[in-house]
């Protein structure tokens, strides 16, 4: 589908919400989704109230239509706070540091004081009937490689939504509802659907440089578009990047046949899988906004603003690059990148030589271990933690080799002792092996590696079998 863009008059700008890797906004429950049955359930009807305008908004008049009653689940993860049956406790800190520092990448001024909002949500995703939201930061921007800077309007830190229960269209879970979230809206400056892409992708990578949450529904992305002659339309689940220019290309299509038959409206759409987009409700406005009245003014102290531009994470582009100076080959670059481990890559790399063997044993070794012990990842990673694998990265060459850490590493997964862990086996391989090639004559040395590997059970490394069938053989 050809478009000409710039007779078209295309302009656009994107909204992104992302969760932060902490617990919830105004409690400390965890930010844990939870698949199993809920403790009990509560029962809300919300009803649209007036905004700082005095009106009541378009969006919120339209919900109150459907006339909903909705269902909440509970599970011991919430608190009275999720449940509109306590005030919100003291904001998250941490959350104001990440937002702070994602601000700071975005090279956005920060407001020193903030009024806490409330943005009324009748839809049933938050059983208050509205949403906590902060305004932190605001006239930022980024570039992009043509050279062109692009605005960023403002930066928001508010909780998330409920989320409904796939069988049912006014039942939520509230185990995601507070979780905290940050809101990056640029401005209107993106006129192709490839400098659209370029945008989310480069805040995308800036996010993940800090302290965010990974997977799956952990960040949402709309679009706003309009046409010479149209109106503006906000185009919700705008996420995947491979279907990003072929849903805008549709809905400039969309919008060329409402302005040639003078039916344009301003509205929300969903995005669906093939690039088609439907309605949800009508663009809200500026009616559903008025202040928190349970919480104080917000104020950011100047220490904490220059604390956080001062220790900036960097980002992937920037990691990659400090990696490569390592000699680690792409994968493993990879690797590290994709879960999180550069910080402690750099802890172990300023005093264990063997950068290869650091990397493999933050990013390798324990997805194997956890696969060979049939254990969840992320307990595996939890014992192997950055501590324990310096104190055996640290005996390499000394009271073990290289080829001894992944073995090592299983053993102390397995609950044995960090020392007697690396007791040295007093098993005579080479004798071992001897008898089983005498045994069993003409096997290739693969089997013969299984058959020893079987025999002793982790008390050797595949290495060491390996070098003596080699050597035998």
């Amino acid at each position: 589908m050809e478009h000409d863009y710039k007779k078209l008059g295309l302009k656009s700008g994107l909204e992104i919400h992302q969760q932060l890797d902490t617990h919830k906004l105004f409690c400390d429950c965890p930010s844990l989704l939870r698949q199993d049955e809920p403790q009990y359930e509560i029962h809300r009807t919300l009803n649209p109230v007036i905004g700082e305008t005095g009106k009541i908004d378009r969006a919120v008049a339209h919900e109150a239509t459907q006339n909903k009653d909705f269902t909440y689940q509970v599970y011991d993860t919430n608190c009275l706070v999720e449940l509109d049956e306590e005030p919100p406790h003291t904001i998250n800190q941490e959350a104001i540091k990440i937002s702070l520092q994602i601000a700071h990448l975005l090279n956005c001024k920060i407001f020193p004081v903030t009024q806490i909002m409330r943005k009324t949500v009748t839809d049933g995703s938050n059983t208050s009937g509205f949403q906590r939201t902060a305004l932190i930061a605001h006239d930022g921007y980024i570039e992009i490689s043509s050279g062109k800077k692009i605005a960023i309007d403002y930066l928001m830190l508010e909780e998330d939504s409920a989320r409904k229960t796939p069988d049912s269209k006014t039942t939520y879970k509230l185990d995601r509802l507070g979780i905290p979230l940050v809101e990056i809206a640029t401005g209107p400056h993106m006129h192709t659907p490839e400098e659209i892409k370029e945008v989310a992708l480069k805040i995308g990578e800036i996010l993940r440089a800090c302290k965010v949450k990974r997977g799956l529904g952990t960040i949402r992305q709309d679009v706003n578009i309009s046409i010479t002659g149209s109106k503006r339309v906000e185009i919700k689940g705008f996420q995947n990047p491979k279907m990003m220019i072929k849903t805008i290309d549709i809905e400039i299509a969309r919008q060329e046949k409402c302005v040639k038959e003078k039916i344009c409206k301003n509205e929300v759409r969903n995005a669906l899988p093939d690039g088609t987009t439907e309605f949800l409700r009508p663009m809200p406005g500026a009616a559903r906004m008025y202040p928190e009245t349970d919480h104080p003014l917000l104020k950011i102290p100047r220490n904490l603003i220059d604390e956080t531009k001062k220790n900036l994470p960097k980002l992937a582009s920037q990691n990659s690059s400090y990696l490569k100076e390592f000699r680690l080959n792409d994968e493993l670059i990879r690797l590290i990148l994709k879960r999180n481990k550069i910080e402690e890559f750099k802890i172990l790399a300023k005093t264990i030589p063997n950068h290869e063997l650091i990397a493999k044993s933050l990013t390798i070794f324990p997805k194997e271990i956890a696969k060979k012990e049939n254990k969840p990842l992320e307990e595996i990673i939890t014992i192997l933690n950055p501590h324990t694998l310096e104190a055996i990265l640290e005996q390499v060459d000394k009271k073990i080799s290289a080829n001894d850490v992944k073995l090592i590493l299983q053993k102390i997964t397995q609950g044995i002792p960090l020392e007697k862990a690396m007791e040295k086996s007093d098993i005579d391989l080479k004798s071992e092996a001897q008898k089983i090639i005498k045994q069993k004559p003409n096997l290739s040395q693969g089997a013969y590696m299984g058959l020893l590997m079987q025999k002793f059970k982790g008390q050797v490394s595949g290495k060491d079998v390996s070098d003596t069938l080699k050597e035998l053989l």
